[in-house]
């Protein structure tokens, strides 16, 4: 569903991906794993064209992405993003953030897209928060809605980029337990996380970037347990054991 081939992004002189090549596989869940600069959320930016790539290719369903193409509205709807710091608009309801999507870039009819969004909000546990602004949301609630939004597009794929990292520990939970359930669904999901657990138990594949390019990767359960390179093995030890 999601095809990247020898891509390379350098900021000025920064070479931040180094010819990556990787694929997801509809209904797939592929977690990004690596230390902070290697490239991850580059490479998820570069997926729906809010970065435009150097050279290579990056395809999603055969269609090129390309930041400046007509079609990249049709590609951002197919494939959802949820941000590190959720993005939400701080003067609208969760209701409201939910409904923006559907409403001004589908069009849909409000009723419609009104009764979707009270689903939605449900559905990640947040039926009683309807009316509450950002500001009065705790971070796993805010975060959650940005789910619901992203939901709310009715996306075929979606990009999480460190959902977890801006919450405090009790938080996090929440969070994970809603992507648990989108994954059970079979929601295809590239997720960049630092939460070895979820990606163990989650994840049909994991795939550890150093420095801009995929040093490893394979099934979770091998990469996380018997990874074949020692930096693989020394990422993983400072995560589990800061």
């Amino acid at each position: 569903m999601i095809a990247l081939e020898d891509v390379h992004k350098s900021f000025g002189d920064s070479e931040v991906l180094r010819g990556v090549s990787m694929s997801v596989s509809r209904g797939e869940v592929v977690c990004l794993i690596g230390a902070s600069g290697s490239g991850k959320s580059t490479l998820l930016r570069c997926i729906n064209g809010l970065e435009t790539y150097d050279r290579g290719k990056v395809e999603v369903e055969g269609r090129r992405v390309d930041s400046k193409s007509p079609a990249i509205r049709e590609i951002r709807a197919d494939v959802a993003m949820v941000f590190q710091r959720f993005n939400l608009f701080p003067h609208r309801t969760a209701l409201e953030n939910v409904m923006e999507g559907p409403l001004y870039v589908k069009k849909e009819a409000r009723s419609v897209v009104e009764q979707r969004a009270k689903k939605l909000l449900a559905r990640v546990g947040l039926e009683d928060k309807e009316r509450a602004h950002p500001s009065q949301l705790s971070g796993g609630q805010q975060q959650r809605v940005a789910i619901a939004r992203a939901l709310a597009m009715a996306p075929k794929a979606i990009l999480f980029d460190e959902p977890t990292s801006a919450l405090d520990p009790e938080l996090v939970g929440e969070v994970l337990a809603v992507m648990r359930a989108l994954a059970d669904e079979g929601m295809t999901m590239l997720v960049v996380t630092h939460e070895m657990g979820f990606a163990r138990e989650v994840a049909d594949r994991v795939v550890f970037l150093d420095r801009g390019a995929i040093l490893e990767e394979g099934p979770a359960s091998e990469v996380l347990t018997s990874p074949r390179e020692e930096r693989t093995r020394d990422f993983l030890r400072r995560v589990t054991h800061p």
